[in-house]
């Protein structure tokens, strides 16, 4: 696997380099979540943030923007059912049952999956926002369940198993609490092996003593170089949002992440500006879009279906005809993963969760994380049935 870096926009001088103390005192600096503390008495929220004049160019990329980000914020088709018309209910189950043909539920067809899986050695991955825990109007408050944490558990007695999320892999692993997993943090920048296990592979960074019981764990972060340019990016974009009421950065290490979850819809296009205004003399940094967040990044060939193959070839699993590859998430930003598992040589299932219809790369879906924890519980029984 090559890892290439690149830009799609003409080279500019790098941002100054932070020291180390800088670097150190990042955590203590910054909370990992940063909102906004001051709101504007000012209608025109526009005025209070110091930008160019708006052109006709910026004008169209901010309106590009904000259809992106409508997009990938859909609300959901029933917020109470007790609010609406009976007939409304009955066409909405009707829409997702008919999507459910071509996405059927892996729990119905989970006997069908386990007859390919026969033979064969599985390998899982879980996104963790919206798949092992539900989506939240606060981010830091995104807690997996005890029952989840059990049935995670569980299922990484029998089938190496990986948690792969935008998050920091810090932020990852303090929620799920699970030593014997593999972590991918920042979209699978920042890789950790259980402790006690190995990552072999030619593209391992180092090795470092870091968990709790002291154990050596192996680390790969294939986005090192770009950690002074994201610290600096983070106190830029905490400074240019502080007035925007409701907007939260989050600092994923190697990615950062601007909530906009509990701003006004008329305030999202603000938002975007404010956010292009800080990353446009960052041409080594790219905005990608998640349900309700605005996220950079570094301009690398990286994501979670590199994350997904990486892992595969550190443990031997690459290309193997007796390995079968399970990946379950929500986001837009699974679904490098599910069209790596359906187009690469690692053929394997993506199973979307939704309950809500939309175009994927997955092969199965899912409802919500209740059906993943019964779909984790289904996997440990069939594979206690085969003795």
């Amino acid at each position: 696997m090559d890892i290439k870096s690149g830009h799609s926009s003409p080279v500019m001088t790098d941002s100054p380099q932070i020291s180390n103390s800088r670097l150190t005192a990042r955590q203590s600096r910054l909370p990992p979540y940063s909102s906004a503390t001051a709101v504007s008495q000012n209608n025109n929220l526009l005025l209070t943030v110091p930008r160019k004049k708006t052109g006709i160019i910026d004008d169209v990329k901010a309106n590009a923007w904000l259809d992106a980000m409508i997009a990938s914020s859909p609300t959901p088709a029933i917020v109470n059912k007790d609010n609406i018309s009976s007939s409304d209910a009955t066409t909405t189950d009707m829409t997702y049952r008919e999507w459910t043909v071509k996405y059927p539920s892996a729990l119905t067809t989970f006997e069908k999956i386990m007859s390919v899986a026969k033979g064969k050695r599985i390998a899982l991955f879980l996104d963790y926002d919206g798949t092992l825990s539900p989506i939240v109007e606060e981010p830091d408050a995104a807690y997996m369940s005890s029952d989840m944490r059990t049935a995670v558990q569980n299922v990484a007695k029998y089938f190496p198993t990986a948690i792969i999320s935008g998050r920091s892999r810090d932020k990852v692993y303090e929620f799920v609490g699970l030593s014997e997993l593999y972590y991918a943090g920042s979209h699978g920048m920042d890789i950790m092996s259980p402790a006690g296990e190995s990552l072999n592979h030619k593209h391992l960074s180092r090795t470092v003593s870091i968990n709790e019981q002291g154990k050596d764990v192996n680390l790969f972060q294939t986005a090192s170089e770009f950690l002074p340019m994201i610290d600096k990016l983070l106190c830029s974009l905490v400074e240019s949002t502080k007035d925007i009421k409701g907007v939260k950065v989050e600092d994923n290490r190697f990615c950062i992440s601007v909530h906009y979850r509990n701003v006004e819809e008329k305030n999202w296009t603000l938002v975007a500006q404010c956010v292009d205004d800080v990353i446009r003399t960052y041409p080594k940094l790219r905005l990608t879009y998640g349900r309700k967040v605005l996220e950079i990044r570094p301009v690398i060939d990286w994501d979670k279906g590199k994350a997904v193959t990486f892992l595969l070839e550190s443990l031997g699993l690459n290309n193997c005809e007796d390995v079968l590859p399970i990946y379950v998430g929500d986001d837009r930003t699974d679904e490098d993963a599910f069209k790596v598992l359906r187009d690469g040589p690692n053929h394997g299932y993506g199973v979307l969760v939704s309950a809500m219809p939309k175009v994927s790369n997955a092969f199965y879906s899912l409802r919500d994380p209740s059906e993943v924890m019964e779909f984790l519980k289904a996997l440990v029984t069939w594979k206690r049935s085969l003795g």
